[in-house]
């Protein structure tokens, strides 16, 4: 299985506020989903229930939800004790993006070797932030757009060099 991280950052490497997106970016929105369409999901508990009802489950995706509580259960989805379990859940032959939050994202650092960031072009406050790519990660590609909305943001992909 092939593991990827998918988030939207603040310049300031904000990733989230009390559980929502501080921003507005119905571009990014279109983005994930395209990207993860058809693709396992795998996300904290917190990730699943900042998900509105109507979209819990993620359509069109195997949904793998992590968390520490024993019998926790979610409705339509898969879940683990860990990301290594989530993981192990997937199809061997998937290719599974990690969705959030934040203490997954960093987890997964290690095993991911691809992350879409969406870039915004702003500073937000916030109270999750995004993992910091160490040396070993390079940016591959750039799409730079402003939104609708005036937002500038730009979908770009950064490859971990084996």
């Amino acid at each position: 299985m092939k593991l990827n991280l998918i988030f939207a950052r603040a310049r300031n490497g904000v990733i989230g506020s009390n559980n929502t997106l501080p921003w507005h970016l119905p571009e990014d929105m279109a983005h994930f989903k395209r990207s993860t369409l058809g693709c396992p999901v795998i996300m904290g508990r917190k990730t699943w229930d900042s998900l509105p009802t109507k979209f819990r489950p993620l359509p069109g995706r195997l949904n793998v939800v992590v968390t520490r509580q024993d019998n926790w259960q979610a409705e339509g989805a898969v879940v683990a004790n860990s990301l290594e379990a989530a993981c192990a859940a997937c199809p061997a032959e998937s290719t599974a993006w990690v969705i959030g939050g934040a203490e997954l994202y960093a987890q997964a650092l290690a095993l991911a070797d691809t992350a879409v960031v969406t870039e915004i072009d702003a500073d937000y406050e916030g109270d999750a932030f995004a993992p910091r790519f160490g040396p070993e990660w390079r940016e591959v590609a750039r799409e730079s757009h402003v939104s609708y909305t005036g937002l500038g943001y730009s979908f770009v992909t950064y490859q971990k060099e084996l």
